[in-house]
């Protein structure tokens, strides 16, 4: 088998590969949106759904694994091409758990449903996770285009999602400060709003990925976070 024959069917590979790590990626930016609008709605029905659809994202996550070591052990990639499939390996179990804290939002939803809405606290959440399916989306097309300028933009728009956070967080306390029934809601509230920042964390560690696959090696300077809700 030639050298020509090998690299086709590599780049083959790897395009089904990509493939299903970009529909991986589709599901779990449509998990946490659906999530958020479920939790500013109160639809259970449709939390019930985001709930039933991480199985899809996790065996997505299995079938992409499985695909990288077969294709490992068949073509034994060097360089470049190592890389590459090191790098879909570690974003897709990026989106694992982002599926995961999706699910998550979707658990806390259903519980709070029954409930009144306090104030404009579900709406802020939504806005949150908004901002940051638009992070995990820019962070997988710097992936498939190979653009370690988009990359690096989302690293450092994580500290956008951080100090939104963070506002909410303020918001939440405060609501806790004014009547303490509040307060059974917005500890789930604020949970909810964690697991949403931590997705955004994943998104800009997708981009941390992505420029170790165009240079070789991870970001070396600190990663720009804004979140002060520990102090």
């Amino acid at each position: 088998m030639n050298n020509a024959h090998i690299s086709s069917a590599f780049d083959r590979d790897l395009e089904s590969i990509q493939t299903l790590l970009m529909k991986m990626g589709g599901l779990v930016e449509t998990a946490l949106l659906d999530a958020a609008t479920a939790l500013e709605e109160r639809d259970t029905d449709r939390a019930a759904e985001v709930r039933r659809g991480d199985l899809v994202i996790d065996a997505l996550d299995e079938q992409i694994n499985a695909e990288c070591a077969r294709v490992i052990a068949l073509r034994a990639p060097t360089a470049t091409d190592l890389r590459t499939v090191l790098t879909v390996m570690k974003i897709s179990g990026n989106l694992e758990r982002c599926g995961d804290y999706a699910k998550n939002l979707a658990k806390r939803t259903i519980v709070l449903a029954p409930e009144r809405p306090i104030g404009s606290s579900a709406g802020s959440i939504r806005r949150l996770a908004k901002a940051v399916q638009t992070l995990l989306r820019d962070a997988l097309d710097a992936f498939i285009r190979r653009d370690a300028a988009l990359a690096e933009n989302v690293r450092q728009r994580d500290r956008d999602v951080d100090e939104m956070y963070n506002a909410l967080f303020r918001e939440f306390v405060t609501y806790m400060m004014e009547d303490s029934g509040n307060i059974s809601q917005m500890i789930h509230l604020h949970f909810i709003a964690k697991n949403i920042e931590r997705v955004g964390d994943h998104a800009t560690g997708i981009a941390e990925q992505v420029t170790y696959l165009i240079t070789g090696a991870v970001p070396n300077d600190d990663r720009p976070k804004a979140d002060t809700t520990a102090a």
